[in-house]
């Protein structure tokens, strides 16, 4: 995908959903899940999941655990047959030896270990070779045409005045921790990572050869000359706007906010025609970027570029390098303690870096045209369910409503997998080369990304492997994806009652679609372009309910006198809550005036939101609740089903909720969109 634009389900948590057989009919509901000492009315997530959750502690390999991992777990098997398949074929076709020879060579660990170091000796001893500023210059080019490691990255980027062209973006990375609030925050936790990264980096220095005194001022170094770059770039909350993110630019205005890199060079060198525009992302980060480069020493400049590369590499590298690095971003981040066994982290590279290949390969083992055909049913049911609900939303002047429905109408639904397969034959792979292999593929990532620019978009791309379980919006394509790897059983049924299937699948479907009219991509048109169309009126009554998200979401306390940024998730809360009314509303109209019969003791609509908040049935160690409440835009799992519920009176009737429960907000308190 070209853009980061587009806003997915999960951060962590979809479901799985037992069945339990009644006569004929799946209820969908496996009431040995429920804990029924909890009182739906008081913490419903809990009552619909709690016995299984009991059941399925987190295990030490994840920083969390649901429904969704056993799903994503049960993808992971079924890609692992495929690639051990891959790997023991004779006369293979092209794309199979490929997938098989990098599967295999990451499986190779006697190889890996055996090689040490030598897999980054020479592009390290480039770095070791700067000698002045120019050096420097040339080193940044070098890892920007090869990898985008440099502090700013130039990348394929939708034009956002007329999203059907495809521009450069030049969007800021360079930092080595989670978001810039981790080099400023004076929590102690903060602190504690930061003295971690410390370690982290003087430790992986020392065993590339660094003697310990040098490494430890290398990583202080690298600390510094990071947080100075931190300092200029925007909150995650402030990313949240697109409007932050958008200053075209021409290359000369460009070279006015950094004059001393030579920028001409750079879009020459990467194939870039000089006068198409360019998206600016952060120009504060450029204004920062020009001041590191011509005041940060040579050695500074030296050490970080050093640090880019071995960063980059050591989880490829030998197992000392991988353990440390499993030590700072699994352990220390998100309070993982046992790694993954080998199969499985080889088999999610594949996927990371060969997708297509091996999600084509997917596909057709384990998704049948029938369930696209029922999908396609489904997102039409939403997409009816929706046009209703803005047809009806009395808030609304007609200007604002006919531009809503004409967006809503122009939705791009992918399904499944792509109509057109990626090309990646120009990916070189060998059985003893995984750093070689990875680096191949990443060089290919990088061409493939830069070749767009200058073009038209492709709406045949997609931003997602077909094995991800997953979805997303795309604001400036305006398109919603599902991935086949969340269409599977037990998420996604061909045969259940209709409770589940709207209340599971059908409320993704509807996030999606709402997330078109969320804080985000209610400020882009049907054609994917930045631009208002609401009359002022109107967007000044959608922010206030935009506002009561935030309000709730910054009420909550999730424990430890934690809480959630509600400016940083009121996106996905909005597509949470607009995302299960339509899907509430289709489901009452899939019944056609017929009472839902009920099964294993629950109604139609009980069991519409017992599947709903097994969605969200996911527990986190502390370290990962923390990280996720600084970076991600998804509230916690719980909060996602709890939250979103006691904005919803039919919630409230299902379950027969009075004003005073703790599932029930005040009606005058009550969030609604539509």
């Amino acid at each position: 995908m070209n853009n980061k634009i587009w806003t997915v389900i999960l951060a962590g948590a979809l479901a799985t959903l037992s069945l339990a057989q009644t006569g004929s009919t799946k209820s969908g509901i496996d009431p040995s899940d429920v804990d029924k000492t909890c009182k739906p009315c008081e913490d419903f997530w809990r009552f619909a999941s709690g016995a299984w959750l009991d059941k399925n502690p987190i295990p030490a390999q994840y920083s969390s655990w649901g429904q969704f991992q056993v799903l994503r777990e049960a993808n992971t098997e079924r890609l692992r047959t495929i690639l051990e398949a891959s790997a023991a074929a004779k006369n293979p076709d092209v794309a199979t030896r490929r997938l098989g020879d990098f599967y295999a060579a990451c499986m190779d660990t006697k190889s890996i270990d055996a090689a040490g170091t030598a897999p980054i000796r020479a592009d390290m001893q480039r770095m070791d070779a700067i000698r002045d500023r120019a050096g420097v210059k040339r080193a940044l080019m070098s890892l920007e045409q090869e990898g985008g490691l440099a502090s700013l990255t130039l990348v394929d980027w939708t034009d956002l005045d007329n999203a059907e062209d495809t521009i450069a973006g030049l969007y800021p990375t360079g930092l080595s921790l989670p978001e810039r609030d981790y080099y400023f925050s004076e929590e102690d936790r903060m602190k504690k990572i930061r003295a971690e990264f410390l370690k982290h980096v003087a430790k992986q220095f020392e065993l590339y050869g660094d003697k310990p005194a040098a490494a430890a001022a290398e990583a202080q170094t690298i600390l510094d000359f990071e947080t100075e770059f931190a300092r200029a770039r925007l909150t995650n909350v402030e990313r949240r706007d697109p409007y932050n993110r958008f200053h075209k630019m021409k290359l000369a205005e460009l070279t006015k906010l950094a004059p001393d890199y030579d920028w001409a060079a750079v879009v020459k060198q990467l194939g870039i025609d000089p006068a198409l525009s360019i998206d600016v992302l952060e120009p504060k980060a450029v204004e920062a970027f020009e001041k590191q480069l011509t005041g940060a020493p040579v050695e500074t400049w030296k050490t970080w570029l050093r640090w880019r590369i071995l960063n980059d590499r050591a989880q490829y590298l030998a197992k000392p390098f991988y353990d440390e690095w499993f030590r700072f971003n699994r352990t220390v981040l998100s309070g993982v303690t046992e790694q993954q066994p080998r199969w499985k982290i080889c088999t999610n590279q594949v996927d990371e870096r060969l997708g297509e290949d091996l999600g084509h390969k997917f596909v057709d083992k384990h998704f049948p045209a029938e369930a696209k055909r029922r999908m396609e049913g489904l997102v039409d049911n939403l997409r009816a369910a929706l046009r209703e609900q803005i047809n009806a939303a009395d808030w609304l002047q007609q200007e604002t409503r006919a531009n809503a429905l004409k967006k809503l109408n122009a939705f791009d639904a992918k399904i499944g997998y792509p109509t057109k397969w990626r090309d990646y034959s120009r990916v070189k792979t060998s059985r003893r080369g995984y750093l070689a292999n990875v680096e191949s593929a990443a060089v290919e990532d990088r061409r493939f990304s830069l070749a767009k620019i200058g073009k038209k978009v492709d709406h045949t791309e997609w931003g997602m492997t077909p094995p991800t379980v997953n979805a997303y919006y795309s604001s400036d394509r305006n398109e919603i994806v599902f991935p086949a790897g969340i269409l599977q059983p037990p998420f996604f049924f061909m045969d259940a009652d209709e409770a589940v299937s709207y209340g599971a699948i059908g409320a993704v479907i509807g996030h999606e679609m709402g997330h078109g009219f969320d804080d985000q991509g209610s400020k882009f048109d049907d054609q994917g372009n930045l631009k208002n169309w609401w009359t002022d009126q109107d967007r000044t009554k959608f922010d206030t309910k935009a506002a009561c998200i935030v309000n709730q979401f910054d009420s909550i306390d999730v424990g430890d006198g934690l809480r959630h940024k509600g400016k940083l998730v009121t996106g996905e809360a909005l597509g949470d809550l607009g995302g299960l009314t339509i899907a509430y509303k289709a489901y009452k109209k899939s019944l056609n005036g017929k009472e839902a019969p009920v099964l294993d003791g629950y109604t139609g609509d009980q069991r519409f939101f017992l599947s709903f908040a097994r969605v969200w049935a996911t527990q986190n160690r502390d370290e990962d609740k923390r990280l996720r409440l600084n970076t991600d835009p998804h509230p916690l799992g719980k909060f996602r089903a709890n939250a979103t519920l006691a904005n919803m009176p039919e919630f409230a009737a299902a379950f027969s909720c009075k004003r005073g429960d703790a599932m029930v907000r005040p009606p005058e308190q009550q969030c609604r969109l539509w």
